[in-house]
């Protein structure tokens, strides 16, 4: 069974890698990783050791500290959720890319911005 830190810690890796568009396979290769390493850390399934967090934060170019944001909340039912991570858990959870891109654009255009896409 997964803790619950390890499992809101990889919903925030998921999130965060939704919102930068990378694939697991994209993140994989900043870590010299396998996409079902990413996977299986993305579901709690496999914990992020201290060193291996650092690397992420690196790679994706946020504190550390990021992963564990919203953790209290997360135990909190009754907490308010953020509408802008509702929708990039959604949008995570779009199996097809050219759908998720057609989205993400729609979003972009709406708001009047455009986010960099980043590739390994």
């Amino acid at each position: 069974m997964s803790h619950p830190v390890d499992i809101h810690v990889g919903k925030k890796l998921k999130e965060l890698r939704t919102l930068r568009r990378l694939s697991q396979t994209d993140v994989g290769r900043k870590l010299n990783l396998s996409f079902q390493q990413i996977q299986k850390y993305e579901i709690g399934a496999n914990r992020i050791a201290a060193s291996r967090l650092y690397e992420l934060s690196s790679a994706l170019d946020v504190p550390a500290a990021y992963f564990f944001e919203g953790l209290e909340a997360a135990n909190d039912v009754n907490a308010p959720t953020d509408p802008g991570i509702d929708i990039v858990r959604a949008l995570s959870n779009i199996s097809d890319d050219n759908i998720k891109t057609r989205i993400a654009t729609l979003i972009e255009d709406i708001a009047g911005v455009t986010v960099a896409r980043k590739r390994a």
